[in-house]
């Protein structure tokens, strides 16, 4: 960039930062958080508060940075309001997108670390989890919410309570009202949150670690959400012309009561029963490598197949009035070639929702990944080297400002709408 440019970006920063950091009580809290998002955004690979500070020249105070990230009585939800509306109003969102990332961790003092799963070593490791809610359409997202996971290790209440963890919480300033709950219930409680801030989109995107939970769908119906989630191959579910029958009553006992004929099958087999045949190809988007589509990149195909289905389990008929389960739809992408479907997909949207659209929906969820790797790659957002809970909030709220206006920045270069494939 030429100075002149260098010194727009700026003023455009300065802008959008005052807009963001409009619920901040005092001045020297929107200098700093000012200063702490261009900390984030300069050239350098660690994004934690020593090394930012060498870089800011004069103000690089560390100690200032420090005290503003870490024990600055700052709300991050008035932060992340002000975000979600001025993202809603320039993405506008079709989807609400879910999923976790890891944070890892040498140590074991700060907020929440624990040994347990995570998808950003592949294994069980030593970790922060945490879970976020993205503003998405096809060419932009924004991570606009953020729960930090609280494993039932640092929950007095749990039986699986850690006599070593459980102590840390005071010096963590973890809240005392926060415990244990699933990554599935953090997702829907963002979705209320954020509707408490004025932001409603219709159709909620995840992965098979929260689509696999039963509660999760339900809690989106109840909600008046549509879903896209991805499922395992385990999942079963009844054919969509299956119907319940009522077996002949020998006049003695209690009457027996509607039932399917046949036991719930995995919904893997449901798709290998219908057969490759019934596989349609579809393109959902062009991506970033160079290939033959109309912007010079390689087109995002495969073959997929679209089957009506009724999802079984228990949680779902007791939700259920009357013995005929739900009826929705099963996705799954099955590439030439194959011998069998790779993955699969839940979706409770219309029955003469098109197969296109269902594809493109399900394979929306890349806007995550995306983002997570910008985030973590030039923002910083695993660089966080406090301990606390509100240090680890008020961190990851600042790099999705800070990535939100690349994400503005970029938007202005190129149209909004996308051309049709």
């Amino acid at each position: 960039m030429t100075p002149e440019e260098l010194v727009a970006v700026r003023v455009e920063l300065e802008a959008f930062a005052a807009e963001v950091f409009e619920p901040f009580a005092r001045n020297d809290q929107r200098r700093w958080g000012q200063v702490y998002l261009r900390g984030l955004l300069t050239d350098g690979k660690r994004k934690s508060v020593e090394p930012m500070a060498a870089r800011l020249g004069v103000d690089g105070n560390r100690q200032a940075l420090a005290n503003f990230i870490t024990t600055s009585p700052w709300d991050p939800a008035h932060v992340r309001a002000r975000l979600a509306w001025r993202m809603e109003s320039e993405i506008r969102p079709k989807a609400l997108i879910f999923d976790d990332t890891g944070f890892l961790k040498d140590g074991h003092a700060s907020a929440c670390v624990s040994r347990q799963y995570t998808g950003t070593a592949g294994k069980v490791t030593n970790c922060q989890v945490g879970v976020s809610l993205h503003l998405a359409c096809d060419h932009a997202s924004a991570a606009v919410n953020w729960r930090l996971f609280l494993p039932p290790a640092w929950d007095p209440a749990s039986p699986k309570a850690d006599p070593d963890k459980t102590p840390r919480r005071q010096r963590c300033g973890i809240p005392d009202d926060i415990g244990h709950v699933e990554k599935w219930q953090l997702a829907l409680d963002m979705i209320d949150e954020t509707r408490s801030w004025g932001i409603e989109v219709p159709l909620a995107i995840a992965d098979a670690g929260y689509g696999d939970a039963a509660a999760f769908r339900l809690g989106l119906n109840a909600r008046g959400l549509n879903y896209v989630v991805g499922i395992s191959t385990t999942m079963t579910a009844q054919p969509g012309q299956a119907v319940p029958v009522t077996p002949p009553y020998g006049g003695t006992g209690r009457p027996p009561v509607p039932s399917y004929p046949d036991p719930a099958q995995p919904v893997k087999q449901l798709v290998i029963a219908a057969g490759p045949r019934a596989a349609r190809p579809v393109q959902w988007r062009e991506g970033s490598r160079p290939g033959t589509g109309r912007s010079g990149r390689k087109r995002m195909y495969s073959r997929f197949v679209a089957l009506r289905i009724r999802p079984a389990g228990r949680e779902i008929r007791q939700a259920t009035d009357g013995p005929a389960l739900p009826e929705c739809w099963l996705l799954a992408e099955w590439p030439t070639g194959e011998p069998e479907p790779v993955q699969f997909w839940l979706s409770d949207l219309p029955a003469d929702t098109p197969l296109t659209t269902l594809v493109r929906l399900a394979k929306l969820r890349w806007r995550i990944e995306h983002d997570y790797r910008e985030m973590k790659q030039a923002l910083g957002l695993a660089h966080f080297e406090g301990r606390t809970w509100g240090g680890w909030h008020h961190h990851v709220t600042l790099v999705s400002v800070a990535h939100a206006f690349c994400t503005l920045q970029r938007l202005a270069l190129t149209p909004k709408d996308p051309a049709p494939a």
